[in-house]
């Protein structure tokens, strides 16, 4: 008499343990690429285009990454979330610096408008995960100019992206901020990094408020704005 045994496997948790791996290893490959155009910068305008292209993709990589490794955290209740008191000139400065290579690449320029005694309550890293693939997304549309601010606006604080791009489609203002659809997802736009955002403005909550993420076109600079609202 033989018993068969089965054994589950639960493909979940090797698709995210597969993604940790390959997010430190695209985050290898990025190190490089920067120390390499350092010591190595492109001497005209097409090695500075496939350096650009090169640095925009693993950024966008390496960003899609996280958030799915994120966004698996948070499904499966492992995503811990910090709260506390910070300034906001640090994280957007901060993020500023982090994209600098990549926006000197592709000409553009990146200017901050924040009071430098603002400070809110949020978890820093999650926030500076946002601002930074908003701020990727952004060098890849923009024309030459994005603008980060952030305030106050009645009682919450509005972190603000803007470029002088084309702007949001008509499609993308129209439906839910930070909804997926299937459509879209059988055409490759998951939109991943604004679902990413939605999730990560829900988990600031005060009190009956949340979180919340918008996107509008216009402002200061004429093209796409992205905003994240903090209770």
């Amino acid at each position: 008499m033989s018993k068969k045994i089965e054994n589950t496997i639960d493909f979940s948790m090797i698709l995210a343990s597969s993604v940790h791996d390959m997010k430190n290893s695209v985050g290898m490959l990025l190190a490089s690429l920067e120390g390499l155009m350092d010591e190595m910068p492109p001497v005209n305008a097409a090695q500075n285009k496939r350096f650009s292209t090169l640095h925009y993709e693993a950024s966008r990589m390496n960003g899609e990454l996280i958030q799915l490794l994120s966004l698996y955290r948070m499904q499966n209740n492992l995503l811990p979330v910090h709260i506390d008191e910070h300034y906001l000139i640090d994280i957007l400065d901060d993020q500023v610096a982090r994209n600098h290579m990549l926006a000197e690449t592709k000409g553009v320029e990146m200017n901050i408008q924040c009071d430098p005694d603002l400070h809110w309550y949020f978890d820093h890293d999650l926030i500076g995960s946002v601002v930074h693939n908003i701020l990727v997304n952004c060098v890849r549309y923009t024309q030459s100019k994005i603008e980060i601010s952030a305030k106050i606006e009645d009682e919450i604080l509005c972190v603000s992206i803007a470029d002088n791009g084309p702007g949001y489609p008509p499609e993308m203002l129209q439906r839910p901020t930070g909804k997926v659809e299937d459509a879209e997802i059988s055409k490759g736009a998951t939109h991943l990094g604004l679902y990413f955002a939605q999730k990560i403005a829900e988990c600031h909550k005060q009190q009956e408020k949340r979180g919340y993420i918008e996107l509008t076109n216009g402002a200061c600079l004429g093209g796409g704005v992205f905003k994240l609202y903090l209770p």
